[in-house]
């Protein structure tokens, strides 16, 4: 049989507290949790307002076993709220045997309102005062969990057949009865015609199937010419003709121009020159005829 109180714990106040923050005003809060049991931890509201005196009156239940007051403790913790991660204040650690000595018999205790020191981790130093009530209510008895018995699992299924050879039967055989054989007794009547031959079926062609085409399906006909199949015709070499010099008939135009032009220059200085000669002759036949 076990036997636990309820315990009803109420988180009041605390009263100057360090101040750990460097900027920011506190914003405190506390964690609650039985040794017995880390489960259990429970958190009180953040006061945001109270700063190094935070007030929060909230209400923690827990179950503690009786047994537990030997070595277990309450433990509180004290931290603040801040956006680059919550930091610790402080911390109360509570006996439970100091809260369960409060009551006496298997009645509820009455309210119990005290104070604690609130010490810095790991050091001890004070950093301030935390305010608290508690109230134990009459003793409980639980029953221990028994053991049940193993029962056998409900079936799913039939269970499987045993393997093996079937058990040979036990009763005699009968006298004057035939031999036992592993094969039937041959039939004495006469032995029917032969069943008919199946129907004969024609052998499946020798050979492959072809294989399934894949690509692409031929491309419908082109207007014009049939579409040529196989490779394509060799390419025809070309013959590259040479070209013919072109005359520089500019040369001998200019050429026969200044033959023409010397010829015909020369024809008219000739004659030039037989007028010029018959007027001179004349001229002096027609001034007397001196001989010179």
């Amino acid at each position: 049989m076990a036997h636990y109180r309820t315990l009803d714990l109420t988180l009041i106040s605390a009263k100057d507290l360090k101040h750990v923050n460097l900027i920011s005003k506190m914003e405190v809060y506390a964690d609650v949790t039985l040794s017995t049991d880390p489960r259990s931890k429970q958190r009180t509201v953040t006061d945001r307002d109270g700063g190094t005196n935070p007030t929060w009156n909230s209400n923690l239940r827990f179950s503690v076993p009786v047994s537990a007051g030997t070595s277990g403790t309450l433990h509180v913790m004290l931290h603040t709220e801040r956006a680059l991660g919550d930091r610790a204040v402080g911390e109360v650690t509570i006996p439970l045997k100091e809260i369960l000595g409060s009551v006496s018999g298997d009645g509820p205790s009455q309210i119990q309102y005290v104070s604690y020191q609130v010490k810095k981790p790991c050091s001890g130093k004070p950093r301030g005062t935390i305010n608290i009530s508690y109230m134990l209510s009459e003793l409980i008895t639980a029953a221990a969990p028994t053991a049940t018995t193993a029962t056998a699992p409900p079936a799913g299924y039939p269970p499987p057949p045993p393997a093996g050879y079937p058990t040979p039967a036990t009763e005699k055989p009968q006298k004057n009865a035939g031999p036992v054989t592993a094969y039937p007794a041959a039939s004495t009547s006469a032995p029917g015609p032969y069943p008919p031959a199946p129907p004969q079926y024609a052998p499946p062609p020798y050979g492959y199937a072809p294989p399934p085409q894949y690509g692409y399906a031929q491309p419908p006909p082109q207007y014009g010419y049939p579409p040529q199949y196989g490779y394509p015709p060799a390419a025809q070499p070309q013959v590259i003709k040479p070209k013919k010099k072109k005359n520089n008939n500019f040369g001998l135009g200019i050429g026969a121009g200044l033959l023409g032009g010397l010829l015909l220059g020369d024809i008219v200085s000739d004659a030039a020159g037989d007028v010029y000669d018959s007027g001179y002759d004349a001229g002096f036949d027609d001034a007397g005829g001196f001989d010179f």
